[in-house]
């Protein structure tokens, strides 16, 4: 053992670690973006659900329920109601996450003490119910009565059982982990093989010497990125056609929508990955350093998308970067699709995310890329 010559090694690749740049971000980068994403962006206690209230009473009782539910602050309207249909039909688009159903004999309810208040929740996500749940907990009281021959004498204002404010969980009652989980390993999958799988596909071709021989060919930069695409994207349906398989025989995972509207759905994730992985290429150097990259992406998408931990629980800058990514757009598509039944037009806002990811990454490979060695 000759010290000399093991310091010269070890002072060689320290030198060569500050040159490639991939793994010094890597180095500091990773520690960083997981103490900031656990520690900031991950919240198992969500806030603010998006919400709707159909106050069919419209009474100063029913107004001051109102005031209450909002000041738990785990609820927030976002849209209007009239009836409880509308609620129904508003959880089923994933316009909202809960809907209060205040009906119209709402303070006689109270009076006789019995269910006055429904709370509808989209059970497709588990913990938006245990969420939800913390409203059937608050006290609820009854105002005073107006005739009191009529109803039992009550001096003032008292607190009601809690069964007063019931809780209607919808798409997922029974709360099984797998109905929620399985949708989303549609996704995750599909963005760990997918993006992996053609962030190395250009590096492949230089490191093997292929390019040489592509130089050659009067093949296009576009005819080439696309070419090497679509092989991918029928690897990815096969992909998606065996967890479906395998989530109804296994998990009993039900698909509610249209099994159309699920490949489509799916399909427009596989091209965004693969427009992402090629894009990941032109820039990489090498596979290994093509795969070192990808971590940067599927580390956010796994935490903030929405598959791990509810999106309505994170800060408002997470969700802005949860936004950027395909995963958080294909989740509410696919468990849209899958579990509420729901069709991809009710989600457009979420299938144009997806067109606009697919033509922005895919022209922005191509344009990078060059038919060149160096």
């Amino acid at each position: 053992m000759n010290l000399r010559r093991l310091f010269a090694v070890l002072i060689k690749e320290f030198r060569q670690m500050r040159r490639d740049r991939v793994t010094l971000a890597m180095i500091v980068g990773i520690p960083v973006m997981q103490l900031i994403l656990f520690g900031y962006a991950i919240n198992l206690d969500p806030r603010h659900l998006p919400a709707a209230i159909a106050d069919e009473a419209r009474t100063s009782a029913s107004r001051q329920l109102v005031m209450d539910l909002l000041a738990t602050e785990v609820i927030k309207p976002v849209a209007e109601a009239e009836t409880p249909e509308q609620l129904m039909e508003m959880l089923r688009r994933g316009h909202i996450s809960v809907g209060v159903a205040i009906p119209h004999d709402y303070e006689r309810r109270l009076a006789l003490g019995q269910e006055a208040v429904q709370i509808l929740v989209d059970g497709s996500d588990t913990v938006v119910q245990s969420a939800a749940a913390q409203l059937a907990q608050m006290p609820v009281t009854a105002p005073p009565p107006e005739n009191n021959t009529a109803l039992p004498n009550r001096e003032s204002s008292v607190p009601l059982p809690q069964s007063s404010i019931s809780v209607v969980s919808f798409y997922n009652p029974q709360r099984v982990s797998a109905i929620n989980i399985v949708p989303g390993l549609i996704g995750i999958i599909l963005t760990m093989t997918m993006v992996m799988f053609t962030a190395v596909a250009i590096v492949r071709e230089r490191e093997r010497g292929n390019m040489e021989l592509l130089i050659a060919t009067p093949v296009s930069s576009a005819e080439l990125m696309i070419g090497k695409v679509l092989p991918y994207g029928l690897i990815g349906l096969i992909q998606t056609t065996l967890i479906l398989i395998l989530g109804k025989w296994l998990f009993g995972v039900p698909i509610r929508g249209s099994l159309l509207d699920v490949y489509i759905a799916t399909l427009l994730l596989i091209l965004a990955n693969l427009a992402m992985g090629l894009l990941i290429s032109t820039r990489a150097s090498s596979q290994f350093q093509a795969m070192q990259m990808t971590f940067f992406i599927f580390l956010p998408s796994i935490l903030l998308s929405g598959f791990m931990f509810p999106f309505e629980g994170m800060p408002e800058a997470a969700q802005w970067l949860a936004e950027a990514l395909p995963l958080t757009h294909f989740l509410r598509l696919i468990r849209g699709v899958m579990l509420r039944g729901a069709g991809l037009m009710e989600l457009w806002p979420e299938v144009v995310a997806l067109l606009v990811f697919i033509v922005v990454l895919m022209t922005l490979a191509i344009t990078r890329f060059r038919k060149r060695l160096d």
